[in-house]
């Protein structure tokens, strides 16, 4: 067997952690099927990639509100069946235990080395003492807005120095924590836009190390229709004039995205992966606003304005509403034995084969779902095979 494996997830308290952690309890006990998780119907091999009962969770995170409250909140929310958190009640105390305070921008004391060092020696206690074979970290903390590009960003060498500097922030959190698992041996995953795993400086140490990583920003709604839809107008070549979008977002996801420029680094990530779909630049205006009222609801409208046979212009239009939450956690969970296999089979570096989940994936230039999810079929063969 593949081995029992930590699952480290950055914002271990938030919406998406809490559903994940609900789930994979609820998967264990044999309570629901894992309605949603692609890495049920990919076969894979448990001799290398973990089961449901493998995986152990823990975390950081900057808040302190309980699981048990926070799954109440969501079955309150719609996004958990009611009866799920009593029924959990005790994993669910189990996976708190596990939860370490993480790295908050807004305390100034120590330097960020002192942040890595403590971040790092959480990891490894976790390891330690649940006997994990190794542990996955997974970002689903809040999105952070893009940074100004620094030199030690692409000097390893001065970015070690820096970090070491009192007073110097010269990674956003995000970062930090990617800088922090590869420094205890640990493949990471970005499931936010978040900037880390584009600081090159960063990357260089998981490379160094030999561990692979995966993201960035998982492809959970409006995305994964336009990624099954574009190819559709390409495949009957009908020009695409326009594609434009609104996002409306409650809960805390869409408070963050609201506030000093966070939003940038989503609406980036959606546009060049439209751009790519579609082969040309087309007018793309896209939208992101928090309406309160929605609570943990997704709501995105999508109007794409096209041209046919003899120049007939149509257009199509399509609403997705959703809860954000329920649709990544199965992903994550996913992610966490797919990249842990990954790991054991000696894989190192971006994970271009797991481009299906993310809206901008690193080591890969396809963005087509259907030509994603066979490659990652083959990709998952394939490991099976070497080992």
């Amino acid at each position: 067997m593949a081995g029992r494996t930590g699952l480290w997830l950055i914002g271990a308290r938030g919406s998406v952690a809490t559903t994940a952690v609900c789930g994979l309890a609820a998967f264990r006990a044999g309570l629901v099927p894992a309605t949603g998780c692609v890495s049920e119907r990919l076969g894979l091999d448990e001799t290398v990639f973990p089961g449901w009962s493998d995986l152990v969770t823990g975390g950081h995170d900057i808040v302190a509100t309980p699981l048990a409250k926070r799954a109440e909140d969501l079955a309150d929310a719609g996004v958990l069946p009611g009866w799920l958190p009593a029924a959990v009640a005790e994993d669910l105390r189990a996976a708190d235990r596990e939860i370490r305070p993480g790295f908050d921008p807004a305390e100034g004391a120590g330097t960020q080395a002192d942040a890595v060092g403590q971040l790092v020696s959480d990891i490894e206690d976790f390891r330690r003492n649940r006997n994990l074979e190794r542990v996955v970290v997974v970002n689903v903390s809040s999105t952070e807005p893009p940074i100004t590009p620094l030199p030690e960003h692409a000097d390893p060498a001065a970015l070690e120095r820096a970090l070491a500097e009192p007073g110097r922030r010269v990674l956003p959190a995000g970062a930090l924590a990617a800088y922090a698992a590869f420094s205890a041996g640990c493949p990471y995953v970005d499931f936010t836009p978040s900037p880390g795993l584009r600081i090159p400086a960063v990357t260089e140490l998981a490379d160094r190390r030999g561990l692979p990583y995966a993201g960035c920003d998982g492809k959970t709604g409006e995305t994964l229709l336009r990624s099954a839809l574009a190819p559709m107008f390409l495949s009957r070549d009908l020009r695409v004039r326009s594609w434009s979008g609104t996002n409306l977002l409650g809960g805390g996801d869409g408070a963050n995205l609201g506030r000093d420029g966070r939003a940038q680094g989503k609406l980036e990530s959606k546009t060049r992966g439209l751009a790519a779909l579609l082969g040309t630049e087309a007018t793309a205006p896209l939208h992101i606003d928090h309406v309160p009222d929605l609570g943990e609801r997704k709501v995105a409208w999508d109007y794409v304005s096209f041209e046919g046979f003899l120049g007939a212009r149509m257009s199509l239009q399509l609403t997705w509403d959703g809860y954000d939450s329920a649709l990544a956690a199965p992903l994550v969970l996913d992610l966490a034995r797919l990249v842990a296999g990954a790991h054991r089979a000696g894989e190192s570096g971006p994970l271009g084969a797991l481009a299906f989940f993310f809206k901008d994936p690193l080591g890969s230039g396809e963005h087509r779902l259907a030509q994603q999810e066979q490659q990652l079929a083959a990709w998952a063969d394939r490991i099976a095979v070497a080992r």
